[in-house]
């Protein structure tokens, strides 16, 4: 008989990453709904802050320092969850950082950084998960990104560690199905989100980054990780736009190939660079879940929230088949000046 995950009011929820961005929304917003949650990032201030935001609330939270690239701290927060709640109901892997910077020039060391990460992370974070969870079920869900899909330049490391997190979920959800472990496997595909990741990036380019449009707010990711712990889906996108473009590059690769250039510019603001070493080795004051966007930021999105719901799916898939088709119409014909 197949799992049946529990309320989330009766869960423990372990976020990685939860110092900022979507991590600590979706904290704060499990916690709202009465999860018990364990907050871990490498910045113990920040965490430490928001761990007193929730319980003011009257939430129930505690933290764990830690950098998701070691064994080690991914064990710790398992006991920690454990020793605090009793176990573990729902993992969540998002801690992520990014680059923006031709592949060619970024180093080695920046590189390696990365992946260690954004791929090691969640996959020492997964296996941590499952072997805890194995007896008594749960929900483990990866932060993908529409770059699991496609890719786009200045960011070449970032996607290739995202297309490796869908290549590792996929393949270990058949592998748990194969065995009969009872803990659902949820990848989620974010669109651009309003997190402070590009000013956490490390840049090596003349101008700040930014993030490409259209952009949603946080919120839109966590409400897709919160209905995964209870109600599990294979992979969700969040964003219409994340779908549309998946499907445009399916569709047509070469013409995809062909925007490089209009993605390269959404990229880039007009000021020069505020910090280019970023977060990539040392952590930076955190604790803001929105980022400094300069453009519109949409309120929600209408495809990710009915993609929520078992009825609507289906006729929002065919909407977005049609919309790519006509995307893909005009993208055939090249870009225009």
């Amino acid at each position: 008989m197949p799992h049946v995950n529990k309320p989330l009011d009766e869960q423990v929820i372990v976020v990685t990453g939860a110092s900022s961005g979507i991590g600590l929304t979706t904290a704060e917003m499990a916690a709202e709904r009465g999860a018990r949650v364990v907050l871990a990032a490498r910045n113990g201030a920040a965490l430490a802050q928001v761990q007193a935001a929730i319980e003011a609330k009257g939430g129930k939270a505690i933290h764990v320092i830690a950098d998701v690239g070691e064994r080690a701290d991914v064990a710790r927060i398992a006991e920690r969850a454990v020793e605090a709640f009793g176990g573990i109901d729902t993992w969540v892997n998002n801690a992520g950082l990014t680059i923006y910077g031709p592949l060619t020039e970024v180093t080695d060391a920046d590189h390696e950084r990365l992946l260690r990460t954004n791929l090691w992370g969640t996959v020492l974070g997964s296996l941590v998960a499952v072997e805890h969870m194995r007896a008594r079920g749960g929900a483990l869900i990866n932060l993908g990104s529409v770059g699991s899909d496609l890719a786009f330049p200045l960011q070449g490391m970032y996607c290739a560690s995202k297309h490796a997190i869908k290549g590792f979920t996929d393949t270990l959800r058949m592998e748990l199905m194969q065995a009969g472990v009872p803990v659902s496997v949820t990848l989620i595909k974010p669109a651009s989100i309003d997190t402070p990741l590009p000013q956490h990036a490390r840049n090596y380019t003349d101008r700040e980054p930014k993030l490409p449009p259209p952009v949603y707010p946080p919120a839109e990711v966590a409400e897709a990780i919160l209905s995964a712990a209870v109600n599990p889906q294979r992979d969700i996108y969040v964003g219409g736009a994340a779908k549309v473009l998946s499907n445009f590059k399916t569709l047509a690769p070469g013409a995809y190939d062909r925007l490089g250039p209009a993605i390269t510019a959404l990229q880039r603001r007009s000021e020069s660079p505020r910090d280019p070493e970023g977060a990539l080795y040392v952590t930076k004051p955190d604790g803001q879940a929105r980022g400094s966007h300069p453009g519109y930021v949409m309120r929600r999105s209408a495809y990710t929230r009915g993609s929520l719901q078992p009825l609507p799916t289906a006729l929002l898939a065919a909407g977005l088949s049609a919309a790519a088709a006509l995307f893909l119409r005009a993208g055939s014909r090249g870009p225009r000046s």
